[in-house]
């Protein structure tokens, strides 16, 4: 039996290409673009469709618990202990994964996170550079959302 990809599935495949892209863009020039949040968040609507979420209460929950899991990202970014594109990538994500999904993701985001900051500390290091370690956390969020989104329906 051929398998023949839902409406669901092709979101999830899109939202995993745009996650890839923005870890890559992290990496290579430590931001995350507005057009791959945007498009991460515009898509999020169409996921709640495929998944048959109705406009009350399940899309009224979803979008309330984006709003409050964006907020305390906003007060990182203002204390500068995160960059914009990173938090707006959080904020796309809350969207799409309901609050124990997106729970879980935050662990593997903050264990990924530390690994990528700990590599990155060693490398400075080893180079004797005494410059600012950057950390594309980008890479962490975008790992971790790859992880939780297949097993989540909004």
């Amino acid at each position: 039996m051929a398998w023949s990809p839902t409406a669901a599935d092709q979101l999830l495949l899109a939202a995993g290409l745009i996650l890839v892209a923005g870890g890559i863009e992290d990496a290579r020039r430590r931001t995350i673009g507005n057009g791959k949040n945007a498009a991460l968040a515009l898509l999020a609507p169409l996921w709640w469709w495929a998944n048959g979420l109705s406009l009350w209460p399940d899309v009224a929950v979803q979008l309330g618990v984006a709003v409050l899991l964006f907020l305390p990202f906003v007060g990182l970014f203002a204390l500068g202990w995160m960059g914009g594109g990173d938090v707006k990538m959080l904020g796309a994500l809350g969207l799409w994964l309901p609050l124990g999904a997106f729970a879980s993701m935050l662990v593997a985001m903050s264990l990924a996170g530390g690994a990528i900051t700990l590599l990155l500390l060693l490398e400075a290091r080893w180079r004797r550079s005494g410059a600012a370690v950057e950390v594309p956390y980008g890479v962490a969020i975008a790992a971790a959302a790859l992880l939780a989104l297949p097993g989540a329906t909004a």
